[in-house]
């Protein structure tokens, strides 16, 4: 699938569940809970099936937080039986904040599960537990990336929002973090995509300004492209090209060779003239960009096709025809931080990261 800008779409994220265990503060208000509706996991394979007849290669499932939904390791185990066109597995990725992760880490792996990535804010047990509103998280998380290693589900990743004034103290101890664990320390520069809407240019913690902190720890080299490209390929990634191409990373190493830190900056440095993704919410809404500021009802098209008793060839060509005609109208790129910018209609946990 291409969209109109030329850009290949072959990453798809599903939300399968709005509910989630942390109330992070850069993320929720506290008093906000679920809003959107869960539909049956047949329902979002059925979606998936299409999506990956079409062209999708990689899917990565989040919420909310995806590990509270029950069933999640036979969903994962039904994916992995899907191939694409060109008869190759799917990258299964998923993304969580490793509360639950500890005992549900080789089950995943087991049943087909790629990838792991953790949100994680602090590797300071105090600040994490301000940060996610949860006391005692913090030992939980350490063991599920533990988990996740002792699985293979590697490279394990752990993605880190910044907030200036709030844990931009945390730059230099991630970096020793990702040393000392093994794993690759992503920090993401902070969107407008919270629910109470509070975001300024001001909170953002910009790319220059972490190469720079690092540096007084030890410096950064930038890792080449076609280094990525080899790596990918290795890990078996399908299409390994495109996707190093499509990485929303800014990927490094250290100076020695020891840990990888990739910075997400959206903000400072958009990444929009290859994105290569789309995502659909718990409720089933289709969604072209993180800042949206509309649905397309591809659950609708599933209810239309049960209503008026189509065949399922019919429902699934309507699904991908709805597909394709959504991909078209995919938007070129963000507006942060330009006059007349609106936020999206749903906040970061009510679309999926």
């Amino acid at each position: 699938m291409t969209d109109k800008f030329g850009r290949t779409i072959s990453d798809l994220r599903i939300s399968i569940t709005d509910r989630c265990n942390y109330k992070c503060v850069y993320c929720r208000t506290g008093n906000e809970g679920a809003q959107y509706a869960e539909l049956p996991f047949a329902d979002y394979l059925r979606m998936a099936r299409v999506a990956v007849s079409q062209g999708i290669s990689k899917i990565r499932l989040t919420g909310g937080e995806p590990l509270l939904r029950n069933g999640i390791v036979d969903f994962v185990r039904d994916l992995a039986q899907l191939r694409t066109p060109r008869g190759a597995p799917l990258d299964i990725a998923v993304t969580t904040n490793g509360h639950l992760l500890a005992d549900l880490a080789a089950p995943l792996k087991a049943a087909g599960l790629s990838r792991v990535t953790v949100s994680m804010d602090a590797v300071d047990a105090a600040l994490f537990a301000r940060i996610t509103r949860v006391p005692n998280g913090y030992d939980k998380v350490l063991a599920g990336i533990r988990a996740a290693r002792a699985a293979g589900l590697d490279p394990v990743k752990v993605n880190c929002v910044l907030l200036r004034g709030f844990n931009e103290d945390q730059i230099i101890p991630f970096g020793k973090f990702a040393r000392e664990e093994g794993v690759v320390v992503r920090f993401i520069e902070f969107m407008p995509l919270e629910e109470d809407r509070r975001w300024s240019p001001e909170i953002v913690v910009r790319l220059e300004e972490i190469l720079a902190e690092m540096a007084r720890f030890m410096p950064l080299e930038a890792i080449p492209l076609a280094e990525r490209v080899q790596g990918a390929a290795a890990s078996g990634m399908p299409d390994a090209a495109q996707h190093a191409n499509s990485e929303t990373a800014r990927r490094y190493r250290f100076a020695d060779g020891i840990g990888e830190i990739g910075i997400i900056a959206p903000v400072s440095h958009p990444f929009c003239g290859h994105c290569s993704r789309i995502r659909i919410t718990s409720d089933g809404k289709l969604r072209t960009c993180l800042f949206s500021l509309r649905d397309h009802d591809l659950n609708g098209i599933l209810r239309h096709g049960r209503a008026a008793s189509l065949s399922d060839e019919q429902v699934d060509a309507n699904l991908a025809a709805f597909l394709h005609a959504a991909i078209e109208r995919k938007e070129e790129r963000h507006h942060i931080g330009e006059p007349g910018f609106m936020q999206p209609s749903r906040s970061m946990v009510h679309i999926g990261g």
